[in-house]
């Protein structure tokens, strides 16, 4: 097979951190490459290294046995290099078709020719299997559908290596069997690719040869055939990985309920007549396909969002007679879903997004002053704790990876013992020792008399942890089933509304 593109002895260090050490890997023509590695392994480095975002200290690339300058993203995209980032650079307000123009044609042109690009969109997509429609405004389009343009938009500038960084973290299960489906398409037509992820199950079904980082170095290197997941995790953390189990549960009093709760925005029902009781010391597991009212409910019950219908009560008191301070002061942790836009603040250096929800506290402000000492003391100690890889307190926030950006916000919320912790997506981004080691922090606040919600799209992740279990469907909650009669296929149906049916059903009788 023919090598299409060659990393050379590639080193790249941050101040006193290292990202990458001397790392040199090859891509074959029509091959697919997993680069897999825990959070700050220094994958998104290297292929930003590669795609000219950033500048190499040492080492080379080449691409058809062609160096490319350093730097000059530019040059990558004109020797076939396309990448598409974890975070969609598009413009919401844009149709497809100016989104996926956007760049490429010079500053002088008088007039845009659309109707060549459209043709030629139409074809790309039509060869590859990515339909879409030209005309679509980007932002009225699904996530999984954003994904696409963001290919079609690196295939229409010629790109024969593809590279996608964790393409899968903001997409539902169904959403990623149909991308790995058109990856393998794509390179049975010669493309050359490349994916970043940390998911065992997704590289051992989508790859031919996988490379594994560690540390910043090349730990090994695996065809698909040749190894295991358990081996891969191995090699991923340096040492054997094991998910903790749960025990059984012995739930306290009644810690958050909602009866009869409907949430209207925009003039449609986002949450329609739900009802839930969470109790200390257990979990309770909402699953769901992402779009059916798993944000509102997290709003909810964080004080961002008040019923229309209904009433939720923390503790016996009405949810609606306190702020969201108040919420935080009585011990409500929260792990949002979007932890760019709603966990953290990129521009604000660690130890500030640490204590962002307690900066009033006498630990950390006084007589109106912020104890900017405390604070960094107390970042140290949440990076210790949950190995938050990729900076020091004072470094800004936004050069964390996806994965150690969400384990700051999980300790920042887990460090003090929460009396309620709601968890949207806790482990999303994270490796397979990082996901176990918040599975035991979880299961520990569980112990200890912490209630629990759970809202989760993974299946593993819910039967694991949690003690009953909902579906939400359509912005409604099914009954609850106990965890230890629940299976995934069991759980695929609750999904797709089974219960709702039979509900709607025996109201038609």
């Amino acid at each position: 097979m023919t090598t299409v593109l060659e990393l050379s002895g590639i080193s790249k260090r941050f101040g006193d951190i290292v990202a990458n050490e001397n790392i040199s890997i090859a891509l074959r023509k029509g091959e697919i490459l997993a680069l897999l590695g825990e959070n700050g392994a220094g994958k998104t480095t290297l292929m930003s290294i590669l795609f000219g975002h950033y500048t190499a200290d040492s080492g080379t690339v080449r691409v058809d046995d062609v160096e490319l300058p350093s730097g000059k993203p530019r040059a990558a995209i004109r020797a076939g290099v396309g990448m598409v980032h974890q975070h969609f650079s598009l413009a919401p307000n844009l149709t497809v078709l100016n989104n996926v123009m956007t760049g490429t044609e010079k500053l002088w042109s008088f007039k845009s020719d659309t109707a060549a690009a459209r043709t030629k969109l139409l074809s790309i997509s039509q060869r590859f299997g990515l339909s879409v429609n030209p005309d679509a405004r980007l932002g009225d389009l699904s996530v999984g559908e954003q994904q696409r343009v963001e290919i079609l938009r690196a295939l229409y500038n010629d790109a024969r290596i593809l590279i996608l960084d964790e393409p899968t973290a903001v997409l539902t299960n169904i959403e990623a069997e149909r991308l790995f489906s058109t990856l393998k398409e794509m390179a049975k037509q010669g493309l050359s690719l490349i994916f970043i992820s940390h998911k065992l199950d997704e590289v051992m079904a989508a790859a031919d040869r996988i490379v594994v980082l560690r540390g910043g170095k090349v730990a090994a290197e695996r065809r698909v055939g040749e190894t295991s997941k358990a081996e891969l995790a191995e090699l991923m953390v340096g040492h054997r990985v094991t998910r903790p189990i749960r025990d059984a549960a012995t739930p306290g009093a009644v810690a958050l309920e909602a009866t009869g709760v409907t949430v209207r925005r925009g003039g449609v029902d986002r949450l329609k007549d739900i009802s839930f009781r969470l109790c200390e010391g257990e979990i309770l597991g909402i699953i769901g396909v992402s779009g059916n009212g798993q944000a509102v409910l997290s709003h909810l019950v964080s004080g961002l969002a008040e019923p229309s219908i209904g009433n939720i009560r923390l503790f016996g008191e009405p949810l609606a007679n306190l702020g969201v301070r108040a919420l935080i002061e009585s011990g409500i942790g929260r792990i949002p879903e979007d932890r760019n836009n709603e966990g953290a603040i990129g521009e604000m250096a660690i130890w500030e997004n640490t204590v962002l929800e307690r900066i009033w506290t006498p630990a950390f402000s006084k007589y109106g002053l912020v104890n900017r000492k405390a604070g960094i003391a107390f970042a140290q100690r949440i990076i210790g704790e949950f190995d938050v890889r990729g900076g020091r307190p004072t470094s800004r926030t936004r050069l964390l990876s996806g994965g150690n950006m969400q384990k700051l916000i999980l300790g920042r919320n887990l460090h003090d013992r929460p009396r309620i912790l709601i968890a949207a997506q806790p482990t999303r981004g994270l490796d397979e020792g990082a996901v176990a080691a918040i599975h035991a922090r979880i299961l520990e606040a569980r112990s200890q008399g912490t209630a629990v919600l759970l809202i989760s799209e993974d299946l593993d992740e819910v039967i694991g942890l949690a003690d009953r279990i909902q579906a939400i469907v359509k912005g409604r909650l099914s009954p609850p089933v106990a965890a230890e009669t629940a299976d995934p296929r069991m759980l695929g149906l609750m999904m797709a509304g089974e219960w709702l049916q039979s509900e709607e059903a025996g109201h038609a009788s």
